[in-house]
């Protein structure tokens, strides 16, 4: 009872840091009340937020079955799991997210299981044959589109006080396409699967606070441009803040989850009626192929899926070491949080108590930012160009390795860890990787410190 009184008065606190070097209570505990406390294991992301109600956790697992669920081609004696395909990147969404994780590049000879490949012409129209994204996986009878690879170059980054960074640049080339040559002029963008967590949370962010953040003009001229990307949403028949993805591509989580059924596994929902998945005008055998229903995600079955992604919660923080203190200052003083905005205050959603009024710790600001010419994908896509990303959160960063496997970031994976992650940054950033590069070792290691304690 104690921390419900402490998460409320924290609400009205506001959302910048600090210049103290101590933490407010409430930070600790990034998702507020709905945040859980689980060890560092492979379980940290997997749980339902603590503020689910105990008549909606059956909800929550049976959302969790449907998530981990395989799905198979049509026809089939399993009615309620089949319709995949005919083309797709992956049979189930825990395929892509395991353990509600990161997904990763490929290794030499793998093939891409939590990466997928979105293509097409740089102004964001998709390719006449292959669409507009790169499908690994056929069922019986329709060869896949393409195997993804990447191969990768090192660069050497002196940092001050004597230390180097290495980065790897990925390469990306796809192998055996399978309805023959693409178009001239193709873009690959290469998308890793981001981590599941605090979805719900994010979504209860007032557009309006988030749209107060942008600044397109730099009308304060701190090189920092943020913009809020307005697109069209299936669930809300009209245009919207986008908030999910690496380019802020769906508004809402019943768009993200329909466009990964239907995108991902060719899977047909409600707001997707079509039974093909991307198959295209060209690949006539694909159109043609069964259906598993109209639709083949059953209403109910889509809506546990949505609760499940909206519930999943954010894992508590441990106590901060004074290193960790120290880059949290670090964190302000280099202009990290310019864009990696700590805090927000969820609205009053209704029939949504559980993500309502609580004050969160995302490190985003949930706007797209010009990234420079060392990650831009020359591809634009919804409201972003082919320079701009959406910042994304960071809270449950230091979980990555225990969850997921591994500690590979970006958007595509290239970074190995954290430091590499800052020297990517470019545009609007630059300036702020430029003073982690100039920062003495002791204190470029007490950035990542509190980097690893979100």
């Amino acid at each position: 009872m104690r921390r419900v009184v402490l998460l409320a008065g924290a609400v009205l606190l506001t959302g910048a840091l600090s210049a103290q070097d101590g933490p407010e209570p409430a930070e600790l505990l990034p998702g507020s009340a709905a945040t859980v406390h689980v060890a560092r294991d492979a379980r940290a992301f997997s749980l339902s937020s603590a503020t689910l109600p105990f008549d909606r956790q059956l909800d929550f697992r049976v959302g969790d079955g449907v998530f981990r669920k395989l799905w198979v081609s049509a026809p089939s004696s399993t009615t309620n799991s089949d319709g995949l395909g005919p083309l797709y990147n992956a049979r189930g969404c825990q395929s892509c997210h395991l353990r509600d994780g990161r997904g990763r590049p490929p290794e030499a000879g793998e093939a891409a299981s939590s990466l997928l490949v979105r293509i097409g012409a740089a102004d964001g129209s998709p390719d006449p044959v292959y669409g507009g994204q790169l499908q690994t996986f056929g069922i019986q009878g329709h060869p896949a589109e393409g195997r993804v690879h990447p191969d990768w170059t090192e660069e050497e980054v002196a940092l001050a006080g004597g230390e180097v960074a290495h980065l790897r640049r990925p390469h990306w080339r796809i192998d055996s396409w399978g309805y023959g040559d693409p178009m001239q002029g193709l873009r690959l963008s290469a998308r890793s699967a981001p981590p599941m967590i605090g979805l719900g949370l994010l979504e209860a962010i007032p557009e309006a606070e988030i749209v107060a953040g942008a600044d397109p003009d730099d009308r304060n001229h701190d090189g920092i441009r943020g913009r809020a990307a307005f697109v069209p949403s299936a669930f809300l028949g009209r245009a919207a803040l986008g908030r999910f993805g690496w380019k802020a591509l769906a508004p809402t989580m019943e768009d993200q989850i329909a466009d990964a059924f239907r995108a991902d596994m060719g899977l047909s929902t409600t707001l997707h009626p079509e039974g093909f998945g991307e198959c295209t005008a060209a690949q006539v055998t694909c159109r043609g192929a069964p259906t598993g229903g109209e639709p083949e995600v059953d209403p109910r079955l889509f809506d546990l899926t949505v609760f499940y992604a909206r519930n999943l919660g954010v894992p508590a923080r441990t106590a901060p070491s004074p290193q960790v203190l120290r880059g949290r200052t670090i964190f302000r003083e280099t202009g990290c949080s310019s864009c990696h905005r700590p805090s927000f205050t969820t609205g009053q959603v209704p029939g949504r108590p559980e993500h309502s009024a609580q004050r969160i710790w995302p490190y985003t600001d949930m706007l797209l930012h010009d990234m420079g010419d060392g990650l831009a994908d020359d591809r634009a896509e919804g409201a972003a160009t082919g320079r701009e990303w959406r910042t994304p959160p960071l809270w449950g960063l230091g979980f990555t390795r225990v969850v997921s496997g591994h500690t590979q970031l970006l958007h595509d994976g290239r970074a190995r860890n954290a430091l590499e992650a800052i020297l990517w940054h470019g545009g609007e950033a630059q300036a702020a990787r430029n003073r982690v590069v100039g920062l003495p070792p002791a204190d470029r290691a007490a950035l990542l410190a509190f980097l690893d304690s979100l």
